[in-house]
């Protein structure tokens, strides 16, 4: 790998920039009906897609300051792209940072997802000054919420996704969604105290 293309490394993964090349990855990736099952109801993304809007939004991302995007995500002892993380413009209507994540199933109950949210919470708060980062899911999605949760993100309010953010989910109930979010003081708070540590 380019060193040019490394963004960051915590004790069990790596971060990388996506390349063109990346959209078989990405596709495995949205091939699972139980990774899509919160996203889009299970149907997975067409290559076709990826290669044409997703990857090119992607590369986009990497001309932003300070940096955001979307990264693709390694396990250091194998290389084995397992998933992605990203820091971005919210998609919800407000001006704030949005973290997000999106594991193979084999990376699920390994604490990776928390692990790499951290990682990314540091270098929002500690060298890019973001004054605070939200994430936000379907409200059943246990799964996520307790990641973040864990990563020291506090549960703001419910709301409804908009039908068009969630391909496959129809009805109002289905898309009731969930936000969570940490200031920067309040992050820095819980470094100086007492966050729990990855399982």
């Amino acid at each position: 790998m380019n060193p040019a293309e490394l963004f960051l490394e915590t004790p069990r993964m790596y971060f990388r920039r996506f390349q063109e090349a990346d959209a078989p990855l990405l596709f495995e990736l949205d091939s699972d009906p139980e990774v899509m099952r919160f996203i889009s109801n299970g149907r997975p993304t067409p290559l076709a897609r990826i290669t044409d809007e997703i990857i090119p939004k992607f590369l986009k991302y990497y001309r932003q300051s300070p940096p955001q995007g979307f990264w693709a995500a390694h396990l250091r002892d194998t290389n084995d792209f397992f998933g992605w993380f990203h820091l971005r413009p919210s998609t919800l209507p407000m001006p704030e940072t949005e973290l997000g994540y999106r594991l193979k199933r084999s990376a699920w109950g390994r604490g990776l997802a928390t692990e790499g949210s951290r990682a990314l919470l540091e270098k929002a708060f500690r060298e890019w000054d973001y004054e605070k980062v939200c994430a936000h899911t379907v409200a059943e999605n246990l799964a996520s919420r307790r990641v973040m949760e864990k990563a020291g993100l506090k549960f703001e309010h419910e709301f409804h996704y908009e039908a068009d953010m969630l391909h496959g989910w129809v009805n109002q109930g289905e898309r009731r969604a969930v936000k969570y979010s940490i200031t920067r003081v309040d992050y820095f708070r819980q470094r100086a105290g007492t966050l729990p540590s990855l399982p």
